[in-house]
């Protein structure tokens, strides 16, 4: 579909002040429009010194940080310098990634000027909220978001589940599925390194366990620590290899004293740590997606997931990895000390894993958006 010219104004709550996700994601999105011949103009906080190299033209937005979670920020709508540059800019599209204060600045503007609003769905909010004891939201939490994303013409959403948990609260009607995509050449087994594993010390029949994720209470840190303590009781030998940065580390670093610890990665060092391990174990439930998981599968390593949401659509029970129950340490203990001590089971496993992860093209993927933009 031809998108030339199109003007598409992108609102998001992290663009390139943290690489997560979400971040990476609207990155190559916006990188794939302008090569499609679309003008696109970006509206995210940032910071001083960003830790990600944005793509695209950047119009900051004012923010502060987020109480108790200082690494993110909290955008506070559209106003000053920023408002005029979207006036200015004159978009033929809206896309909204974040329905924070900023999306609900664009999602007015786009209604006043009478043009097309679409959204993508990229953060499970409602599961985050009983990790931060604040489920007593959770219904006001829902009836926001039916009321946000009814007046969107569209709402992309990663996984056929995620969009099975939005129609049973009530979002419906105008939902696309719109997947993640992953580097495959990057992400491969060929990637595995033996001078990667003797520089951490890892012997070459060691069996690496790895956990790459931001270390936030979301992502199921409690079960990966009791994982690690139930392998040790019952004397399976491993290794755990845990990737990326965050406010727990240093509890990590206290209840895992044995653990790597590689801190954030990217590229090909990113992928040498995902080839050069054997297991994934990522227990998080609050992913719409799981883009760490989608690398670790293209990377060859089964994983060892949480059967929820996100999650539940990369990995098939038993085929490329296994599903545990959400927040059961236990059996996510009992799954991944199966593939600890099963080699063939490992090996076959490994396999699936890649061939499974193939079909994850990022141009197929992001040539869908064209295509759902093309309707409007």
């Amino acid at each position: 579909m031809n998108i030339r010219g199109t003007r598409i104004a992108l609102f998001t709550g992290a663009y390139n002040h943290i690489a997560d996700g979400v971040s990476l994601t609207l990155n190559r999105l916006v990188f794939f429009l302008a090569g499609q011949g679309a003008i696109v103009r970006v509206f995210a906080p940032t910071v001083p010194d960003p830790p990600l190299k944005h793509m695209g033209t950047l119009i900051p937005v004012r923010s502060i940080s987020a109480p108790g979670r200082p690494e993110y920020r909290v955008s506070l709508g559209l106003s000053g310098d920023a408002f005029d540059s979207l006036t200015d800019f004159d978009p033929d599209l809206f896309h909204i990634a974040t329905p924070d204060l900023l999306g609900l600045a664009a999602l007015k503007h786009a209604n006043r000027t009478g043009r097309p609003a679409v959204a993508s769905y990229h953060t499970h909010f409602a599961s985050y909220l009983r990790y931060y004891r604040l489920g007593i939201l959770e219904p006001a939490v829902w009836s926001y978001l039916r009321w946000f994303y009814r007046q969107c013409r569209h709402v992309y959403v990663p996984t056929a589940s995620m969009i099975e948990v939005l129609e049973r609260n009530g979002i419906s009607g105008n939902l696309r599925l719109w997947p993640r995509g992953v580097e495959s050449q990057l992400f491969n087994p060929v990637r595995r390194s033996v001078q990667w594993r003797e520089a951490r010390s890892i012997a070459p029949d060691d069996i690496v366990i790895a956990f790459v994720s931001r270390l936030v209470t979301e992502k199921g840190l409690d079960v990966v620590i009791n994982v690690i303590r139930g392998l040790d009781a019952h004397g399976v030998s491993h290794r755990l290899v845990i990737v990326g940065d965050g406010p727990e580390r240093e509890r990590l670093r206290s209840a895992l004293p044995n653990a790597i610890f590689e801190g954030h990665r990217t590229g090909h060092d990113l992928a040498a740590a995902y080839a050069s391990s054997d297991i994934f174990l990522f227990p998080s439930d609050t992913e719409t997606f799981g883009n760490v998981t989608l690398e670790a599968l293209s990377s060859g390593l089964p994983a060892v997931v949480a059967n929820a949401t996100g999650s539940n659509a990369l990995v098939q029970d038993g085929f490329n990895g296994f599903l545990a129950t959400p927040r059961d340490a236990g059996d996510f203990l009992e799954k991944t000390a199966m593939l600890v001590l099963d080699p063939d089971l490992r090996s076959r496993m490994s396999v699936n894993a890649r061939q499974s992860a193939e079909s994850y093209d990022w141009e197929m993927v992001l040539g869908r958006m064209t295509s759902y933009y093309s309707e409007l």
